[in-house]
């Protein structure tokens, strides 16, 4: 992808998520993802956008759950730790673990507990599909990505 073309898509803030699983054996995995959407409402569906070259993309691609956790505005060490290429991306990030021992990261502002029903091409990234099973949310601010960083947000009292 261009440089140029990078940067206009960038142009659009989104939420911060880190998409957590567990391997065959028990061990978790995560990864911060920013390219998650809600599909439909009925049946209720999400969605999540995996890179060819992501590292453990076979686990995603056939682990029977994962769990969508949302960031909260204070979490910019979190989504940073788990967007690098480390073996250890757990080490002091608390968590609780969910249905199928699908990590909950501590101090997000929702989760949402899905169980693998797709997985379709998109170019150069997997489209993963979802079906909520469990969420639920917490008081605070969201994490946001605009123009390469991670941002906070401000309400707009006038709207």
């Amino acid at each position: 992808m261009s440089r140029d073309l990078r940067d206009v898509l960038g142009q659009f803030a989104t939420g911060v998520t880190v998409v957590t699983a567990v391997r065959g054996d028990g061990s978790a995995v995560g990864m911060t993802v920013n390219s998650f959407s809600a599909l439909s409402l009925a049946p209720p569906l999400v969605l999540w956008c995996l890179a060819e070259t992501a590292l453990g993309r076979d686990v995603y691609r056939n682990c029977e759950r994962f769990c969508i956790n949302i960031l909260a505005s204070d979490q910019a060490r979190v989504a940073t730790q788990f967007a690098r290429a480390e073996n250890d991306k757990f080490k002091d990030i608390g968590f609780t673990k969910g249905p199928g021992g699908v990590p909950h990261l501590d101090g997000c502002i929702a989760w949402l507990d899905c169980s693998l029903t797709a997985v379709e091409p998109g170019g150069d990234h997997d489209i993963v599909i979802g079906q909520v099973e469990t969420h639920r949310r917490a008081p605070g601010a969201p994490l946001l990505f605009f123009g390469g960083q991670f941002m906070t947000s401000v309400p707009n009292v006038d709207a």
